[in-house]
């Protein structure tokens, strides 16, 4: 796993130590001694995780933790504040001014590590959740962020899974003022429970009776409708392993006993919190999106969302150095269609057309309307070759089995010409990749139609 972290402590000792053990595992490691670098820093170059002391002159990790946390910019950048501070109040204070976890020195390597590639895997979820707000936004959708915050800050939906009867009791007293909490003893029971029921957290007891706890956190990701709920593990102090594989599995936090009040409050409002942002943000892109960039008629993308889609797709496959190929494919003479059987029935074929791409294309692709009878393909880390298998297999379905026209009581013929191109040597922009495809789309057209061209590398 490859991620950019940021190391932030005044004693060179301590952050030699650090970058050691992080480079070690791979990571990109950045430095910083004191607090305004490390905002400078987060500000202007991609920083996946920061690791920072509180103890700093000047600007304090507590200070330097809700900096980062007001600024849009990198408000999503996970914190885990790294110190030799070890009272509970103080771990308080560090959850409340939004950082993810609270380390003591000397840090336990195995902990560091797990907690480190736990919150990469968060981080790029949300990133891929801001790269659609993103994109959103680039197209004149600018409200996708701007919904009423009223929601997070309602009392929370709680599951808690125990079997001890007291230890729920305490829970249940402790979380009271900020959730309503459901206690259940049978983790089999919890867990169907939590696929039907829309709580903002799992807290899970790693005494379970009889029940390994671990499995219940594993049922409860690899479930659809719980893979997104977070999961705050309780274990016992100095239970390394347990909280290593816990966050190796996808539990997103835990909490050492004897339980702290305070602690648990604040970390389980953070999880509600974060929980109820990613899926206000999911909702919203996705509804949002879906009415602004797909084609009413097809169901496909349209060409708005295609020109906004396509920039990111091929900018990601110049810096990774992957292939990223296009087809574009145009209904044969679509006009006599619509001449002799009238408008109605062209829009049959053109439905008929976009469910036939749609069941060929990979779950990858990227299919769009790009206006009229033309349709594009566009095909992440895709060579020349196999876009041609592809776009061949595309052309053979829609020549295989006639389009039955309701309206007009009929069945025809249809078939389509497409061309293909593939990014490389001379092609620098999406638009020119999408006119080599265009390119070769018309020789398709000139050598005699239904069939497949690529455009010369």
């Amino acid at each position: 796993m490859t991620a950019r972290i940021l190391v932030v402590d005044d004693i060179p000792a301590n952050v030699k130590l650090l970058e050691a053990r992080l480079i070690a595992e791979y990571f990109d490691v950045l430095t910083a001694d004191n607090g305004r670098d490390a905002l400078d820093i987060c500000e202007r170059t991609q920083v996946d995780v920061v690791l920072l002391d509180i103890m700093m002159p000047g600007m304090d990790g507590f200070e330097v933790c809700e900096r980062l946390k007001a600024s849009p910019r990198t408000a999503h950048i996970p914190v885990v504040m790294v110190t030799a501070l070890d009272q509970p109040s103080d771990r308080v204070r560090g959850l409340k001014a939004g950082a993810d976890d609270f380390l003591t020195k000397p840090v336990n390597d195995l902990q560091l590590i797990s907690r480190v590639k736990s919150l990469v895997r968060l981080k790029t979820l949300t990133d891929e959740l801001r790269i659609r707000a993103d994109t959103a936004q680039s197209i004149g959708i600018d409200d996708t962020l701007r919904l009423s915050d009223g929601r997070l800050e309602e009392a929370g939906q709680v599951l808690l899974v125990d079997s001890r009867g007291s230890s729920q009791e305490r829970i249940i007293k402790t979380l009271k003022p900020i959730a309503v909490v459901t206690a259940m003893s049978d983790p089999q029971a919890a867990v169907f429970d939590a696929a039907e029921n829309p709580y903002d957290l799992v807290i899970v007891n790693g005494n379970l009776d009889d029940y390994d706890p671990l499995r219940l956190c594993s049922q409860l990701r690899s479930l659809e409708r719980t893979r997104f709920i977070p999961i705050l593990l309780i274990t016992e102090h100095g239970d390394d392993q347990m909280i290593v594989r816990a966050l190796d599995l996808g539990v997103n936090d835990y909490i050492v006993r004897p339980l702290d009040p305070n602690e648990l409050v604040a970390r389980t409002l953070t999880q509600i919190r974060r929980k109820r942002f990613n899926d206000r943000l999911r909702h919203s892109v996705t509804q949002t999106i879906e009415l602004a960039v797909t084609d009413g008629l097809t169901g496909l993308h349209n060409r708005r969302y295609l020109d906004s889609h396509l920039k990111m797709l091929f900018t990601r496959a110049q810096a990774r150095g992957k292939s990223l190929s296009v087809c574009i494919t145009d209904i044969d003479r679509f006009k006599h269609v619509n001449d002799t059987y009238g408008h109605d029935a062209g829009d049959e074929v053109l439905k008929e057309f976009a469910m036939r791409v749609r069941s060929t294309v990979r779950g990858a692709d990227l299919a769009c309307r790009y206006g009229g009878e033309e349709f594009v393909v566009v095909m992440p880390d895709t060579a020349a070759e196999v876009a041609a298998l592809i776009a061949e297999r595309l052309r053979s379905i829609i020549e295989s089995k006639p389009f039955v026209l309701k309206s007009a009581g009929i069945t025809l013929e249809i078939t389509a010409s497409m061309g293909i191109a593939t990014a490389g040597r001379g092609i620098e922009t999406p638009e020119q990749l999408l006119k080599q495809a265009d390119q070769a789309l018309y020789q398709a057209k000139r050598d005699g139609r239904n069939r497949v061209v690529a455009a010369a590398a």
